[in-house]
């Protein structure tokens, strides 16, 4: 069975090139295009419904009770914290009307349809990994948090102990199921073509 290292090593260059893209330089730097941290942001918030819904599906497919009460808290999380940094930053940045979806958001919103559909824990969790073990290890290799909030914020939420074990969570229960390396190759070309897209 491949573990998620492996998995992670087999897709290294499209994974490497997520997280040392352009976007994640100047997102550390606090120096990103206004007009381009609202197309990214504006593109990620289409993702929270589809995200939640897929961490519900987790809970339902979950094989065990220990896991599936970890998820259920996260999915607590993720429906308080990162809602209301959206609402907030959307705001700061004059974004009034949700977005429409770029190529590489429609296309990670249809594979996170796909996992939640199948109900198959195994590919459930694989695309839930790539989504926040990426995040994590962009935003681990930033230095010192900007000033401004708006980055400061963003930044802190993916990293830290209590993501980190999440992201450590994630790794352990798809390699005890097993993964699904066809979405997980899928999920990390998703994953950079989104930066690219927030350059229009």
């Amino acid at each position: 069975m491949i573990t998620s290292l492996e998995l992670r090593e087999r897709h290294a260059e499209v994974w490497d090139a997520a997280v040392g893209h352009r976007f994640v330089d100047e997102l550390g730097a606090g120096a990103v295009d206004d007009a381009v941290l609202a197309r990214y942001l504006a593109q990620d918030a289409l993702f929270l419904d589809a995200f939640v819904a897929l961490l519900g599906a987790a809970v339902a497919a979950a094989d065990r009770p220990g896991p599936r009460m970890v998820v259920a808290r996260q999915l607590g999380l993720v429906a308080g914290d990162e809602d209301d940094y959206f609402a907030r930053a959307l705001a700061r940045l004059g974004v009034e009307a949700p977005a429409e979806p770029l190529a590489p958001t429609a296309g990670f919103l249809a594979l996170m349809d796909d996992a939640r559909r199948s109900a198959d824990y195994a590919t459930t969790m694989t695309v839930l990994l790539v989504a926040e073990w990426l995040y994590l290890d962009w935003a681990q290799r930033l230095g010192d948090e900007p000033a401004d909030w708006l980055y400061a914020e963003w930044i802190a939420l993916h990293r830290g102990p209590a993501f980190a074990a999440w992201v450590d969570f994630l790794r352990a229960e798809v390699d005890r199921v097993g993964a699904d390396e066809q979405a997980f190759a899928r999920a990390v070309a998703l994953e950079l073509a989104f930066f690219d897209a927030a350059y229009g």
